[in-house]
């Protein structure tokens, strides 16, 4: 037995909206394009960037991480890289630590007994191709950031051309939430909320410290699904919200959405 009862699922889309230029980075011998020191990820087929789904859910890991090692005194990671290159995360050791542990009931676990994520985070798709279409500088959908990087000892000269994606471009996106324990649902949404108002403040993406990956959210659905909604189609078991929210307006339907699964405490 698997241990992972299903009860449902809660769907939370909307748009990306670029505040600042994008850059999540991509091969240059996968990309060809000539002069480019660092090109963005595109889709191979329509040449449109696009946020890869793990690009936004490791970040979104990343600051819960860095969130609960400031808050738990004997908050452990584990190296998943290598020893020349290390990738410090934690990682519940056993299932039963980890649906104990609201990073890893989101995100998952690769502990001893693995122990998968019930968070979901798709491809994020461009939405305004036309508001692109008219960038100068000669490439697809993106610009040129020209940048001089100085070796602080000698004072030579490194420059560089790094390509991102305008600001004022939208991306779809959209995360799918496994219901496995209705008594988890307000808790796990809530830090998910909150994870993804740490990154308006914070930024995706390469070179954020130069002021790249500024992002903002806008909600647009969230959908909650029992599992007997799939079989029978009844609208008692589906509960849909349609309106453009904020991230804070869109915590307060939390309860809403738990409620169908008789999860909902009640607090807003």
């Amino acid at each position: 037995m698997l241990g992972r009862p299903l009860y449902g699922k809660i769907t939370i889309s909307g748009k990306v909206i670029l505040k600042t230029g994008l850059h999540i980075g991509a091969s240059k011998e996968t990309m060809e394009i000539g002069g480019l020191d660092s090109p963005v990820i595109r889709h191979p087929i329509t040449r449109e960037p696009y946020i890869p789904g793990s690009s936004l859910k490791g970040k979104l890991r990343t600051l819960f991480d860095r969130k609960m090692e400031m808050e738990m005194d004997n908050w452990k990671r584990r190296n998943i890289g290598t020893q020349r290159n290390p990738i410090m995360v934690h990682v519940c050791p056993n299932r039963d630590e980890a649906l104990k542990c609201p990073l890893c009931r989101l995100f998952g676990s690769s502990g001893d007994t693995n122990s998968p994520a019930r968070l979901t985070v798709r491809d994020c798709h461009l939405l305004n191709r036309e508001y692109l279409e008219g960038a100068e500088g000669g490439l697809e959908f993106t610009e040129w950031k020209f940048e001089n990087a100085i070796d602080r000892v000698t004072s030579a000269a490194n420059p560089r051309q790094i390509e991102r994606v305008p600001a004022g471009a939208e991306f779809d996106f959209e995360m799918v939430y496994d219901v496995e324990n209705p008594k988890d649902v307000e808790e796990d949404l809530k830090n998910l909320f909150m994870l993804m108002e740490m990154l308006e403040d914070d930024f995706l993406g390469g070179h954020g410290s130069r002021g790249y990956g500024k992002v903002e959210f806008c909600i647009t659905r969230m959908e909650a699904k029992k599992v007997e909604w799939y079989k029978e189609k009844k609208n008692e078991d589906k509960h849909e919200i349609l309106q453009e929210m904020s991230l804070r307006d869109a915590k307060e339907k939390i309860p809403e959405l738990a409620g169908i699964f008789g999860g909902s405490n009640g607090s807003g």
